[in-house]
């Protein structure tokens, strides 16, 4: 019995000590996770915060203090993050950017065969523009306007809206008898109608017309 005390030991100083190392190695990715989720938590509730002050006041009128104060952290934290008003709008025009496109790619891998993708796609871009029309002022939507970050998100929905033509041109969908970029262009400029019209069911309407302006030829 005595003999076999120090191998009882020495196992559960094994053990114990196999935990600990498996806690120290869990615990800075427990450290690092959460401070992540609080800096993203930040930055989103600053983004939020800038663009609600910005449709309510107006891009010359809101300050970094008043972010700071309605966003709920102090102003030498908000500097962290971001230099000025600008830089917060910019970040937060990016993110939409992002989401539109990241949803368009959605509803396009939900749908069915070629057809009912291109379909998604200019519907979804379309009631897009229709929602977001009237949210900003001319001041606001021509400095967003300058950022670079439209003209790579254009591109990339024009690629996006080529590449289900060029589908449904193969599968006797869309006609074949005009380029994939021009029909891009073509519906494009077919769906800034959506800006204008009255309602989503109007938006619906006006992607159907465009669809028939792109069925193959019998």
């Amino acid at each position: 019995m005595a003999d076999s005390l120090p191998d009882s030991m020495s196992v559960s100083s094994l053990i114990v000590a196999s935990l600990s190392l498996r806690i120290l190695r869990l615990v800075p990715r427990l450290w690092t996770e959460t401070i992540e989720e609080h800096r993203r938590a930040v930055r989103d509730a600053t983004l939020d915060t800038t663009a609600a002050l910005v449709a309510e006041h107006g891009l010359r009128s809101v300050t970094m203090s008043q972010i700071a104060e309605e966003a709920g952290i102090g102003r030498a934290t908000l500097y962290k993050y971001f230099p000025d008003v600008e830089a917060i709008l910019l970040a937060w025009h990016e993110r939409q950017i992002n989401g539109h496109l990241e949803h368009l790619a959605g509803v396009r891998d939900q749908a069915g065969h070629a057809g009912e993708r291109l379909q998604a796609v200019l519907e979804g871009y379309a009631l897009i523009s229709h929602e977001s029309h009237g949210h900003h002022d001319a001041e606001l939507a021509a400095f967003l306007h300058r950022d670079e970050q439209v003209a790579g998100a254009q591109q990339q929905l024009r690629h996006m809206i080529r590449d289900l033509l060029t589908e449904a041109a193969k599968t006797g969908e869309v006609r074949a008898d005009v380029a994939p970029d021009e029909l891009v262009t073509y519906c494009l400029h077919a769906l800034t109608a959506a800006r204008s019209l009255p309602s989503k069911p109007a938006v619906r309407r006006l992607v159907t017309v465009t669809l028939a302006g792109l069925r193959a030829r019998a």
